[in-house]
């Protein structure tokens, strides 16, 4: 009789575990679906005005630099810019509900595997209890044996459906990870909308100040105004003369850099920005980390270039000692003279990691073997000429490696994921903060300034 009700329960509680199984997962309201046609009709109709005052801003740019050109120009990229900020505010508030949506339907699904989880474990024990019977205390009990394996055929139809409970709770799981990765895809899409609020508003800020300054002259003060026009020609050439620092290289202005960098982003697709921006921050880490001369090819150990104390294992042999060897025979280069990053110690230990990197991009020599043959041939030059140390060359491979990593798309989530790969190798994702986090801020912000000074160059 135990038995019995014991496997009438179960029988009962499959069912109801399938009940609970089979709940429908939330959607979207009547009511959301229509605030957000009506989110999008306007969101649709704020980009064709912005297209339409982009033209009038190009338009603009085009005519004659006087005082009314130049405020019609900034009127239209003010006008252009307030509708940009409109339409992202727009488009954040889509992407908050749907991110709202997705946090539902992911605490859902979490719970529903949770309940899966404990009818799962209930069902476990209590087939627990009726493996521990034994034949004789069935007999003892006073059961037949028909009856028994009656109940035994009941038995194993209850472990067939544990089984299937089983694959259903892992098929929710599936799913609850599917959500979670949308999740994040989403999270990336509203940080992209506010990164571009923030930077229209700076636009603004920018050419309303801009806009006071030529309203204070008029056409009589014809003069006034060939001072500003002074004004802007000298800050563009500062700009343009800057010493733009190369790590382990001379550096260079920033006139010649910002030409590398348009080359290399037309061969590319990669913002000329963001390519400075990199080998700006990899000149920052040089100035901190020195850099060593390889004196052992059979080893990797060398010395630091500027105070002679010895490293050990500056490069992983033979990797990229062997490849460094080829790499400068072929450029007519002493390798026992040409410097290199430093690793991060002096002695060697498990875990340390290597340098080796070469030139303004830091590519190690293994890595710059793989990519010689798309760098030579966008410079115009043989794979075996391209050159680590040449800035053209360099600013060239940092930009066919970030396109690689993915920062073709123009997003600064997709921007800043692929700078945080180029350092270390792993994506900075939303929500998470890894150590490689600060390398992609810092290259970040260091475009939005870049940016600023190649527009006005533009402008000029």
């Amino acid at each position: 009789m135990k038995r019995t009700i014991l496997i009438i329960t179960l029988s009962i509680l499959v069912l109801t575990v399938y009940v609970h199984m089979s709940t429908p997962t939330a959607v979207y309201a009547q009511t959301a679906s229509e605030q957000e046609a009506k989110l999008k009709a306007e969101y649709d109709q704020l980009q064709e005005e912005i297209v339409k005052w982009q033209g009038i801003l190009k338009d603009t740019q085009t005519k004659a630099k006087g005082i009314q050109g130049d405020i019609s120009g900034l009127n239209a990229k003010i006008k252009e810019a307030e509708l940009t900020i409109k339409a992202k505010n727009i488009a954040i508030s889509r992407i908050g509900g749907q991110i709202e949506q997705k946090n539902k339907t992911i605490t859902v699904l979490e719970a529903k595997v949770n309940r899966g989880k404990e009818s799962l474990a209930q069902l476990i024990r209590k087939t627990d209890q009726i493996n521990s019977y034994t034949l004789p205390e069935v007999l003892l009990a006073g059961r037949n044996l028909s009856e028994f394996f009656q109940d035994l055929d009941s038995f194993n139809s209850i472990h067939r459906s544990m089984e299937e409970h089983f694959n259903v709770i892992q098929e929710v799981k599936a799913t609850t990870e599917k959500e979670k990765q949308d999740l994040d895809a989403k999270k990336n899409q509203e940080a992209d909308a506010k990164y571009v609020v923030e930077t229209k508003r700076k636009t603004i800020s920018a050419s309303q100040k801009e806009k006071t300054q030529l309203l204070t002259v008029t056409k009589k003060e014809e003069k006034a105004y060939q001072g500003v026009l002074a004004e802007r020609q000298a800050r563009a050439a500062t700009i343009r003369a800057a010493l733009f620092r190369l790590r382990d290289t001379e550096g260079i202005n920033f006139g010649q850099a910002l030409e590398y960098a348009t080359n290399a982003s037309k061969a590319t697709g990669v913002r000329a920005a963001l390519i400075l921006a990199i080998l700006t921050q990899e000149s920052d880490l040089g100035k901190n980390q020195g850099s060593c001369i390889v004196k052992n090819l059979e080893n990797g150990d060398g010395v630091g270039k500027n105070t002679g104390n010895s490293f050990a294992r500056i490069m992983l042999a033979p990797r990229d000692t062997v490849p460094f060897k080829n790499i400068t025979s072929r450029l007519g280069i002493d390798w026992q003279t040409q410097p290199v990053s430093c690793p991060p110690a002096r002695t060697f230990f498990s875990g340390r990691g290597f340098g080796g990197g070469m030139g303004p991009s830091q590519f190690i020599p293994s890595t710059w073997e793989l990519f010689k043959g798309r760098v030579g041939p966008a410079v115009g030059v043989s794979a075996d000429q391209a050159d680590p140390w040449n800035p053209l060359h360099a600013f060239t491979a940092t930009a066919i490696y970030m396109e690689d990593l993915g920062a073709i798309s123009g997003s600064y989530s997709a921007e800043r994921n692929a700078a945080c790969r180029y350092y270390s190798g792993s994506a900075c994702k939303a929500g998470r903060v890894p150590a490689n986090v600060f390398y992609g801020d810092e290259v970040m912000k260091k475009s939005e300034q870049i940016q600023v000074n190649i527009d006005f160059l533009k402008g000029v």
